[in-house]
């Protein structure tokens, strides 16, 4: 896997690349990724992007003067710019494109609230700007242009028909081609939480490498947050070699400092520190690569909020005379907010009225709490609060001709 490249004025390789051109990818199998991506780009931009899958980040100046960059459809690679005195700076993170004079970005900083992240294409910094998922950029004569090379699509009815036993093993099959080509020749090697989705990749690696998988596992000494157990048990069904490591308070306070190092912007998951711990332990023991089953919740459908989705959905068939006439003004009246299954109806109702995505946000903390009880007025004047919402919003919309379900899912992928 080619180094990504840190230095701001040069081009920029990461990742692994697949590409469909047959002559691209022996070009780039042989090491000549440089060249195959020129190769590529003495066409359009945007087909030298969507010619190439896998996870991927590439920046690189051409001779006239344009400079091209993409990151693949799932931003599994990241790609930050800035422009500066006519010229496009790119770096893999946002932190290597600031200086002295940089300066934090107000909006940013409300959106990490809102978020808890800080979603693309916006980065903690001012003028500092991340490339979003599925993404390319193109700088030609002073002029930027940033726009979308892929945009989900799903077959609605693509195994229509099909038995549930072949679509179950066209499942497992894909599953473990998937895998496959994440293992890279070194030994397999795995998180491993007991959950669903970690427990499948780590019985996918097994199946597809034909040897046994190292796992690693984080446990906290508290009741309730202890997950080892399950874990163990996935780790004896696939038989893998199983590692562990308990995390203590003086651990977590020790390490907030060197994890938050790792982040070139800030990063609200308290799965970072426990996550830090488990890569900590594999990489002393020699692994290079740890392979996750995070994601297999918004690939697959299988948070509860997309059952809760479904049913607000429902109420979409209800006629309106009595959506208007009866359900809604009967149920918002203080009567009825005195009764416990009354008050649950007229929730599900106020919910059910919001469109989608707004209804996702209706407890958004910050929100709930209230942003003028949480910011000062100086930040307030600085910022849009409604930025974060009209984003979601586009997201939202950019996914059309498909169930509310893979609209969901889609949405899922870039937040």
């Amino acid at each position: 896997m080619p180094d990504t490249n840190t230095n701001t004025n040069t081009d920029l390789y990461s990742g692994s690349p697949r590409f469909s051109d047959a002559r691209l990818a022996a070009l780039a199998l042989s090491g000549e990724l440089a060249a195959a991506w020129r190769t590529a780009l003495e066409g359009s931009a945007i087909a030298a992007a969507q010619g190439v899958s896998g996870d991927f980040a590439v920046g690189l100046r051409e001779p006239g003067g344009r400079t091209f960059l993409a990151v693949d459809r799932f931003a599994i690679r990241t790609l930050c710019y800035r422009e500066d005195k006519g010229q496009l700076r790119f770096a893999a993170r946002a932190d290597e494109l600031a200086d002295a004079n940089t300066e934090i970005d107000p909006q940013a900083i409300f959106d990490y609230l809102y978020f808890h992240v800080i979603p693309s294409p916006r980065t903690i910094y001012k003028g500092i700007f991340r490339l979003p998922p599925g993404h390319y950029a193109l700088h030609e004569h002073g002029q930027l242009t940033v726009a979308p090379y892929w945009v989900p699509t799903f077959e609605e009815q693509k195994g229509k028909g099909a038995s549930f036993d072949a679509l179950k093993d066209e499942f497992r099959q894909l599953l473990r081609e998937a895998v496959a080509t994440q293992l890279d020749g070194n030994p397999p090697a795995c998180f491993l939480s007991g959950g669903t989705d970690s427990s499948t990749i780590a019985g996918m690696a097994a199946l597809a490498s034909g040897q046994t998988v190292a796992t690693y596992s984080i446990g906290f000494d508290a009741q309730g947050y202890d997950e080892m157990e399950f874990a163990r048990i996935a780790a004896k069904h696939f038989k893998t070699e199983h590692h562990e490591y308990y995390v203590t308070p003086d651990d977590l306070v020790r390490s907030i400092a060197a994890v938050a190092a790792h982040y070139d912007q800030p990063f609200g998951n308290s799965s970072a520190l426990p996550a830090y711990y488990c890569a900590k332990m594999a990489r002393e023991a020699g692994v290079s690569k740890l392979l996750a089953g995070d994601g297999g919740d918004e690939l697959f459908g299988g948070n509860t909020r997309y059952a809760k989705q479904k049913i607000f959905g429902w109420y979409d068939h209800v006629p309106d005379l009595i959506k208007k006439g009866l359900l809604e003004p009967l149920l918002d009246t203080r009567a009825a907010a005195a009764f416990a299954l009354t008050r649950k109806a007229g929730s599900y109702v106020e919910q059910a009225r919001v469109p989608m995505p707004d209804r996702l946000q209706m407890y958004n903390l910050i929100s709930r709490l209230g942003v003028s009880e949480v910011l000062t007025p100086q930040l307030m004047a600085q910022i849009d609060t409604g930025g974060p919402l009209q984003l979601q919003r586009e997201v939202w919309q950019s996914v059309q001709n498909c169930s509310h379900l893979n609209q969901e899912l889609a949405f899922d992928w870039r937040f």
